[in-house]
């Protein structure tokens, strides 16, 4: 029976990705950052994804879809500034997103978003039964949260056939 090493090498890098995903969200969760060497770290795993995968091309276009998604979410965040004068978004969470996009591509965006969002939701619901106060001031690292859904959206496109 022969060895399928596209498969091989997929398993690996996914492994690596659950290990740097979980580091991250330990960071984020003790220390309030998620550091730029672990955005780094995944962005190039799924660079190589991207050319195991499909080749040179594949790779490129993911670069320039995870940059696009990266400018499109630091503008969100400026814009949100500006009207809020508060911070709303990381730097960390939008290098984050453009470092997950080569692994999901721009069409699991919105797939890592809603499960980010309906995770975090739960955690805070999870907090405030537990006696938790919450108000609008109430600050929760969202790293984890994204590393969830990166995880999740990946594994529901290799397995599930999701987009």
């Amino acid at each position: 029976m022969p060895i399928d090493t596209e498969s091989l090498q997929l398993s690996g890098l996914f492994a690596a990705l659950c290990l740097l995903c979980g580091a991250l969200a330990l960071t984020d969760i003790r220390r309030g950052i998620i550091p730029d060497g672990l955005n780094l770290s995944i962005a190039v795993l799924g660079l190589v994804k991207a050319v195991i995968a499909g080749d040179t091309m594949s790779g490129i276009g993911a670069l320039y879809e995870g940059m696009a998604v990266g400018l499109v979410f630091w503008l969100l965040r400026r814009l949100y500034f500006m009207l809020r004068k508060v911070q709303g978004l990381g730097l960390g969470d939008v290098k984050l997103l453009a470092a997950a996009t080569p692994w999901i591509g721009i069409a699991g965006i919105p797939m890592l978003l809603l499960i980010a969002t309906l995770s975090a939701l739960a955690a805070i619901g999870g907090l405030q039964l537990a006696g938790h106060a919450m108000t609008r001031q109430t600050s929760l690292p969202f790293g984890p949260f994204l590393a969830i859904g990166l995880l999740l959206t990946f594994t529901a496109q290799q397995f599930l056939g999701a987009a």
